[in-house]
């Protein structure tokens, strides 16, 4: 069987929590993503016009502005599940299937009496914002380190992109108009599972944007 054909083994609890830890053991004055902003900057890579060369993407990995980590540093664990990650949403995203973005839930609303109910229903939706800001700001870290898409891709990724950057803090778009707009023309999640449902489902839109955008071979 190629090895193209064989899907990378998803990495485990334990390895996810391993990954963490050697992030956060790089050195400063490093400044390494946590690994839910790495798995948003990793489709946000992904989902490129044109592959960008792992030596670059994998320096913002380790720090967030792409500084290399010091001479004789041994990242090979590191860099080893980082690079399986890549691999299984390469896999996903290359064949528009589902994944599961790394999303973690915070402690869930109370549940009040039924009067409380849209108290309720505005926490669960507060809370799904706070829930998947770190992946957005990672993907857009991406967009921004990389911008082919964003300089090519034009109108066309306002509303796959307004799924996502309405979870930023607006001002940080304060020069995309039309983006702004689409922002406030978009129903806002309900709760967390529906947030991380509109993560794969805008990111795999932008990665159609993205292949029309590609180069023909």
């Amino acid at each position: 069987m190629p090895r193209s054909a064989i899907a990378p083994q998803p990495l485990s609890d334990r390895e996810l929590a391993e990954l963490q830890a050697l992030l956060d053991a790089l050195p400063a004055p490093l400044d390494p993503l946590d690994v839910s902003a790495l798995d948003g900057f990793l489709c946000g890579v992904l989902v490129q016009p044109e592959p960008v060369p792992r030596e670059r993407w994998l320096a913002h990995a380790g720090d967030a502005d792409g500084r290399r980590l010091p001479s004789g540093y041994d990242a090979v664990r590191l860099h080893a599940l980082i690079e399986r990650r890549h691999a299984q949403l390469q896999r996903a995203i290359g064949r528009r299937v589902w994944f599961d973005p790394w999303v973690f839930d915070l402690d869930p609303p109370d549940v009040g009496e039924p009067d409380e109910a849209d108290d309720e229903h505005g926490a669960a939706a507060a809370a799904a914002v706070e829930a998947v800001f770190p992946w957005v700001a990672g993907f857009a870290a991406a967009l921004e380190n990389f911008p082919a898409l964003l300089r090519r891709a034009g109108p066309a990724l306002n509303e796959p992109l307004a799924l996502l950057y309405r979870h930023l803090d607006p001002d940080d778009l304060e020069d995309a108009a039309d983006l702004l707009a689409e922002i406030d023309a978009t129903e806002p999640p309900a709760d967390l599972g529906e947030a991380v449902e509109q993560l794969v489902r805008a990111t795999l839109l932008i990665a159609d944007v993205a292949a029309a955008l590609a180069p023909r071979r």
